[in-house]
């Protein structure tokens, strides 16, 4: 099998290893044990049946901040079809001073119609008497096959044990709970100027923002204030909203951030952005048989939406993507999908002196495409994987 596009972290490894993060203007981060967490918060994750034998299946984090210090900030995916974990968290939530989260693999819950909500519930309701905390302070999120109820009686029974195995240093079991066809756990925990953060991540496949396709949960001794959703809505909107596998947008996606407050200090501008930036291309760099993650510019497009319809159709297109991963330079494909996505628009052919596809045929693991549309002077990117088979074995037997 051909190695993926990226891994996890090796030891002494930079955190920030993708080209495409400005590290120049991170200042000095020091790089801590990615298993531990930012200080006023625990995790742990157990085996709870829901992937049969192997694994664990059922993760918590929870924060016990100082006083007057708890926020957070959450966000769900738009997909119409959202999975049972989605509308409780949207309706009975607290969300921006939750305490806990509780997150199970192996089964997304969606498309289980009433007695799916009513499950989500239990789990948020027992995680918070267990906790001893109210239920609205509790997140729930879930990931893995959809249409297929939930077996429940699994989670109730491990949650007492869940939750008193709650541990500042529970970063690892936490992560590799929330995993289902990632090939390795992707998280960290930072510090700069006195501030912590640390944060896990899940995602493969059915990858396509809108915002994007995963689970990613972020925490952070800081104190986050009234503007926690505006950052974080910042930092996705170039992160996790600029990435792609498949086009497909998931029932579950979720980005929960956390502040516990013990340090007493703000977030420091770009470590918040920096971090879910290399999270967001691990997962493209893992998705599903990924060999090869390509970054997509779109320049001189008469607005902004054009800029960015233009680059999602090169970076969805199956022919772009399969040229990704044969190292085939091959403009024309790049002139068919963004004349694709402006059919009907006056527009001027598209050449080779409009489209740099050299980043196609390269040897690097990331590598750079664009084109000039020359309509005006509005531009996007977009990071995308490429598409080979190993992307179709893993997904025609997800199920089998």
């Amino acid at each position: 099998m051909i190695g993926p596009a990226q891994s996890a972290p090796q030891p002494g490894e930079d955190f920030f290893r993708s080209r495409w993060i400005k590290r120049s203007g991170l200042g000095a981060v020091e790089q801590l044990d990615p298993s531990s967490l930012a200080p006023g918060f625990g995790a742990a994750g157990v085996h709870c049946g829901l992937k049969g034998s192997g694994g664990t299946d059922l993760g918590l984090i929870v924060c016990d901040p100082v006083e007057d210090g708890l926020a957070s900030a959450l966000l769900l995916t738009k997909n119409a079809s959202a999975a049972a974990p989605i509308r409780l968290c949207r309706d009975l939530t607290e969300q921006a001073a939750i305490r806990a989260c509780i997150v199970n693999s192996g089964n997304a819950n969606a498309a289980t119609g009433e007695p799916g909500l009513r499950d989500a519930a239990t789990m948020q309701r027992l995680t918070a008497d267990a906790l001893g905390v109210d239920p609205s302070a509790v997140a729930v999120a879930e990931t893995g096959v959809i249409g297929v109820p939930l077996p429940i009686d699994l989670i109730c029974a491990a949650i007492p044990s869940l939750v008193e195995q709650a541990d500042p240093e529970g970063g690892a079991g936490f992560s590799e709970a929330i995993m289902t066809t990632d090939r390795w756990p992707k998280r960290c925990c930072l510090r700069r100027d006195g501030v912590t953060l640390s944060a896990q991540a899940k995602g493969a496949g059915m990858i396509e923002p809108g915002f994007a396709t995963m689970l990613c949960f972020v925490q952070t001794d800081a104190r986050l204030g009234r503007d926690g959703e505006s950052r974080l809505r910042g930092a996705v909107a170039e992160s996790f909203e600029r990435i792609t596998v498949d086009g497909q947008m998931s029932t579950n996606d979720m980005v929960l951030l956390q502040g516990s407050g013990a340090a007493a200090l703000p977030l420091p501008d770009g470590m918040l952005e920096a971090v879910l930036l290399q999270l967001a291309l691990e997962i493209v760099g893992d998705g599903e048989g990924a060999t090869r993650i390509c970054r997509v510019e779109v320049a001189e497009a008469a607005d902004l939406e054009e800029a960015e319809r233009v680059a999602r159709a090169i970076a969805n297109s199956p022919l772009v993507k399969t040229a990704l991963f044969g190292h085939d330079p091959n403009w024309g494909r790049i002139a068919q999908a963004a004349g694709m996505a402006l059919a009907g628009v006056e527009l001027a052919e598209l050449g080779p002196d409009r489209i740099d596809a050299a980043g196609l045929g390269g040897g690097e693991r990331e590598s750079e495409i664009s084109l000039r549309l020359g309509r005006g002077d509005r531009s996007a990117r977009v990071y995308f994987s490429d598409l080979n088979h190993n992307y179709i074995s893993i997904n025609a037997e997800y199920t089998t």
